[in-house]
C-alpha cells in the first residue's frame, strides 16, 4: 500500500512538475518588445507605423498590412518594405487599444498619424546592428539592409 501511495504522489508530483515548468518556459518573452520598439512603453500590443500604413502586434511578433483587399499578418514585412529602416521610422504607440484589429481604427489612424508623422525624438529598446536583418526580414537572404526609408 506504501509502494502505490509512493508511487502515486511521484506521478503526481512529475506530471504538475512539468506542467509548471513548462507555463514558466512559455511565459518569458510573451508580449517582449523587439529592440526597434520605441523605449519606455511596456505591455504594449500594438505599434502603427505611419511611414508604412503597417501595424505590429507585439505579442505575435507579426507585422499587420493591407494586401490584394485584406488585411494580412506575417513574420516579415512585405516585400515593397524590405528596406524600410524600423530603427529610424517612428511607431505610434497604440496604448488605447486591447482588441484583434487594430485595423479595425485604420481610416482615423491613417489621418491623425499621417505618412511622415513624428511626435519627438524616439529612442527604440536596442541599437541598430548591421545593415542586414534589421528590416523585419531577418534571416532571409533577400534582404539588403539600408537606411532609406521606400514610400
Amino acid at each position: 500500500m506504501k509502494t502505490i501511495f509512493s508511487i502515486a504522489i511521484g506521478f503526481m508530483l512529475l506530471v504538475f512538475g512539468s506542467s509548471m515548468q513548462a507555463q514558466v518556459s512559455l511565459n518569458v518573452n510573451v508580449g517582449e518588445p523587439p529592440s526597434w520598439g520605441p523605449a519606455g512603453h511596456t505591455g504594449v500590443n500594438y505599434y502603427y507605423l505611419p511611414d508604412i500604413e503597417t501595424y505590429y502586434d507585439v505579442p505575435a511578433r507579426q507585422f499587420i498590412y493591407y494586401n490584394r483587399g485584406t488585411w494580412v499578418r506575417t513574420k516579415y514585412l512585405p516585400r515593397a518594405y524590405r528596406n524600410y529602416d524600423l530603427y529610424g521610422g517612428y511607431k505610434v504607440v497604440l496604448n488605447d487599444y486591447r482588441g484583434k484589429s487594430p485595423y479595425a481604427h485604420f481610416k482615423n489612424h491613417k489621418v491623425k498619424y499621417h505618412k511622415g508623422y513624428k511626435n519627438g525624438v524616439q529612442k527604440t529598446y536596442g541599437a541598430k546592428q548591421n545593415k542586414q536583418g534589421n528590416h523585419g526580414n531577418q534571416g532571409k537572404k533577400n534582404n539588403h539592409g539600408g537606411n532609406g526609408k521606400k514610400h
